[in-house]
């Protein structure tokens, strides 16, 4: 028994070795991507906004001004959520110049019938079904680029051109003046991010409310960060604006199809490759007349295996197979920026050992209480790493609850500390789900659209700001 309890203690200390390390290092780079964000929003608010008052909707150009603007909505399986968030786009967007391009399949008969439906009811001048010559699903990437031609087509006979391609989701809520403001900004950049802000549901108040935490922070410092350092601005793949000429570059040099087809995070993709060809993005926060955020806003999954799935297609995308897709070009920030995120799967197999370290450590506690011996006695240096990591985690914890506080108030603010348990859980089932995956895939498993089911708000929801 004392052989196999010295045995445990041996694993426990290493376990907690090397949890405590790889925590060191992601806290200390957590720590410093904070810093840059005070630093620079500090300075912009000495230097800028001390003698310009920060825009709003009020400063945007009247509706219709910009242009003709392509919307994107790939739907496969959507029969629910499409019918109302396209009729939401109408109705917001009446007084804009733009026109929407709907992918369907024609093995999904349910999708359809609803599309048809409403272009039969709203009419055709503002809505085109694109229908995919192949059964569904494909890729979203696939998908895509059908709308991507029949928008050439839908300019050949307008004998107009695009000012922008914007991307939505089927189950988004979008905002009245986001073709405006992205509008306004297209000309001057590659890609226009507005935030995405998943909405609160009582259905799920831990796992879908753990992306609530996860994108007030990434949708507020992370990309604002990105930004400020001059690396590549990473698509959300909703909400998002794309000037029509950048894509059109990227389209000639892949045989007209800007969106690649083998890539589950083509989005992601995408943003990253109109960086490296010179295009630059931008993260932009403004507010509406009413002060609230000009934003997407939609339902994220609210079930464990649904989370899960899609963690696991990101990690698979941006972690895995972005590894061999796009390398390690650019300058330092860039390649910083793409490690972090590229840790996915790296920090899940840290979590895991920090966890397992933990519960073997109250293991074997218990167990030398019972038999009489000594407590357990750390190796240096493991007592100050563990001390430090503590600290920095206790730092990130304390960042998270005030962009959780500022995007959704105080009661969020406090569920996002118990809820970090219920992210790390999802993201290292994520990653065991996205290794098996590409695993599969490098023995040529084809990728394909793995999909989670969507819903639609019956009514307006409060707006997180």
């Amino acid at each position: 028994m004392s052989s196999a309890l010295t045995a445990l203690e041996l694993l426990c200390a290493e376990l907690l070795l090397f949890a405590a390390v790889g925590l060191l290092i992601g806290g200390l780079d957590d720590l410093l991507i904070d810093l840059i964000y005070v630093v620079r929003r500090g300075w912009r608010s000495l230097t800028v906004y001390s003698r310009v008052t920060r825009m709003t909707a009020r400063d945007l150009p009247l509706p219709g001004k910009a242009g003709p603007i392509a919307v994107f909505v790939p739907a496969w399986d959507e029969s629910d959520v499409i019918g109302p968030m396209l009729n939401g786009c109408l109705d917001k967007w009446a007084d804009e110049d733009m026109h929407i391009f709907v992918g369907a399949y024609p093995n999904d008969e349910a999708t359809l019938h609803v599309l048809r439906a409403l272009i039969a009811a709203r009419g055709e001048g503002e809505v085109t079904l694109v229908v995919n010559p192949r059964h569904g699903p494909t890729t979203k990437a696939d998908c895509l680029n059908q709308l991507w031609q029949a928008m050439e087509r839908w300019e050949a006979a307008e004998g107009r051109t695009c000012l922008a391609v914007v991307l939505h989701d089927a189950e988004d809520v979008v905002h009245a003046d986001a073709l405006r403001l992205v509008g306004m900004l297209a000309p001057r950049f590659a890609l226009v991010q507005l935030p995405v802000l998943p909405l609160e549901t009582s259905r799920s108040r831990w796992v879908s409310g753990h992306y609530c935490d996860e994108f007030a922070e990434a949708h507020s410092k992370s990309l604002s960060v990105r930004e400020a350092l001059g690396a590549a601005m990473p698509s959300a793949g909703v909400g998002c604006g794309f000037n029509r000429e950048a894509l059109g570059v990227i389209a000639a040099q892949r045989d007209g199809r800007p969106f690649d087809e083998s890539s589950l995070t083509e989005d992601y993709e995408l943003g990253l490759r109109l960086g490296d060809a010179g295009g630059r993005g931008i993260l932009v926060r403004m507010r509406d007349a009413q002060g609230d955020l000009i934003a997407t806003r939609e339902y994220f999954p609210d079930t464990w295996r649904a989370a899960v799935r899609q963690k696991a297609r990101w990690t698979v995308g941006i972690a895995l197979a972005g590894w061999d897709r796009l390398g390690w070009t650019g300058p330092w920030h860039e390649r910083w920026m793409r490690l972090r995120d590229r840790r996915a799967a790296l920090a899940a197999i840290i979590l895991m050992a920090a966890y397992l370290g933990f519960m073997l450590a109250l293991l074997v506690h218990v167990l030398n209480m019972m038999l009489g011996r000594s407590l357990m006695a750390w190796p240096e240096p493991l007592p100050w790493l563990l001390v430090i990591t503590a600290i920095l985690s206790a730092w990130r914890l304390m960042v998270r609850m005030l962009f959780v506080w500022r995007a959704y108030g105080l009661a969020q603010a406090l569920l996002s500390v118990p809820r970090t348990l219920v992210a790390n859980l999802i993201a290292m089932l994520a990653a065991e789900r996205a290794i098996a995956i590409y695993l599969r895939h490098l023995r040529g498993q084809a990728l394909v659209w793995e999909k989670t089911a969507h819903r639609f708000p019956e009514t307006e929801p409060h707006r997180a700001s």
